[in-house]
């Protein structure tokens, strides 16, 4: 009988709201995309509900057309490949807290409805983005949205089972996308999404900020 320990589950990471504050780059592509629609701009509350959820998922109520909307995709990712990649922050205690899963001996990779090119290239340049083994994102053609079908392409390229991989996130759909795989998941309340959002959609277990997180893996 072997006396080996259970091998640590791969850690799944959010991008936006989870390592970084991107709501002004954003918000200010979001802005960009309508303006050149011709069409009002959200207040600045509204805008931020943005960060989380597919594009396409948020313009469309907006829009109401499945043509403007892939225009106004467009328009965005315009935007945001140009300057708007480089408007964000990582949130304080961040570095520290991968440093530590790291450590710890974990595995981590990014899992995120951000375009992966452009989700690959903020990882670039982040001090702690050689942590991360494959950074998982949307595609431009709208076949990789949704963050229950990120965590399925996550999977398939690590050819792991749900079981075996944790995900973190600060929105609904991070927790969702992990239930719908029968995923473990902790949701972290720094970022964009409410504490009662989270419990709402099942997070196992919450961290208030990121030092709290290394002692939630083995909890």
């Amino acid at each position: 009988m072997s006396d080996a320990a259970p091998a640590k589950p791969i850690l799944f990471f959010d991008l936006d709201g989870t390592l970084i504050d991107s709501s002004i780059g954003i918000t200010r592509s979001i802005a960009y995309a309508l303006e050149q629609l011709q069409h009002p701009v959200p207040d600045a509350e509204a805008l931020r509900s943005w960060i989380g959820p597919a594009l396409r998922t948020s313009f469309l109520p907006l829009l109401g057309d499945e043509a403007r909307v892939e225009q106004a995709v467009a328009l965005y990712l315009e935007r945001y490949g140009r300057e708007g990649w480089t408007e964000h922050q990582v949130y304080d205690g961040v570095g520290e807290m991968l440093d530590a899963a790291r450590a710890a001996g974990y595995r981590m990779a990014v899992v995120t409805a951000k375009n992966e090119d452009n989700a690959r290239k903020i990882l670039a340049h982040l001090p702690f983005g050689a942590y991360f083994e494959d950074v998982i994102g949307s595609t431009v053609d709208g076949r990789l949205t949704h963050k229950v079908d990120l965590i399925a392409e996550a999977l398939r390229r690590f050819g792991l089972q749900a079981a075996q991989c944790l995900m973190i996130g600060d929105r609904r759909m991070d927790i969702e996308g992990a239930l719908q795989h029968d995923m473990g998941n902790i949701g972290v309340l720094w970022g964009f999404g409410s504490e009662q959002e989270l419990r709402e959609a099942g997070a196992q277990r919450l961290a208030a900020v990121p030092g709290q997180l290394p002692g939630l893996l083995v909890a």
